[in-house]
């Protein structure tokens, strides 16, 4: 791993761990195992950092869960049992002090116009994500239904990161009331 993904890696986990107040150049630097200068080198501002951070995780989660939705299309699962392996990915994917600093930049960002754009963007991609997602599954209207799709799983996240819970009980059940509410009535 080069020096900026170090550099990257250490503040998404410090973020979780900490909160966004301990992201400082010395705490980063030294969790990335880089010097000050490195740090600056590559993220000459916080708002670079916690900006390069963002999009750093968020396309990374993305390319792991399009290839999990592209293993799915291909086995012609139905809709319902879609959402039972959702469940399962969400399972395998969300944890960690990654999750909760994905959380934490996303609110960062309501406050912060300089991180805002990142976080609209990310958000945009989790809603094309879920567009293909809804396709694959022969859900009509996919783009209207995909940001539901997105804001039940961040409500789920947070109520998971909450509560500590690590089985993701109930994203199956919500999931699919959601697919059932977007499949044509006969």
């Amino acid at each position: 791993m080069n020096a900026r993904d170090r550099i990257l890696h250490a503040t998404l986990r410090l973020i979780g761990e900490q909160g966004i107040g301990a992201v400082t150049n010395r705490a980063v630097a030294r969790a990335a195992g880089v010097s000050l200068g490195s740090l600056t080198y590559h993220f000459p501002s916080q708002e670079d950092l916690l900006r390069e951070a963002l999009h750093a995780f968020v396309e990374q989660e993305i390319a792991r869960i399009t290839a999990y939705v592209t293993s799915l299309a291909e086995s012609g699962i139905a809709p319902v049992q879609a959402a039972d392996q959702v469940e399962k990915a969400v399972v395998e994917f969300a944890h960690g002090p990654e999750q909760i600093a994905n959380l934490e930049l996303h609110l960062h960002a309501a406050r912060d116009p300089a991180l805002r754009e990142t976080s609209t963007r990310s958000i945009e991609a989790y809603d094309r994500l879920a567009t293909a997602i809804l396709k694959a599954l022969n859900i009509p209207d996919a783009e209207h239904h995909a940001p539901a799709i997105v804001a039940m799983l961040y409500g789920l996240a947070i109520r998971r990161l909450a509560t500590g819970d690590t089985t993701a009980t109930g994203t199956a059940d919500a999931f699919r009331l959601l697919l059932l509410g977007a499949l044509p009535r006969p």
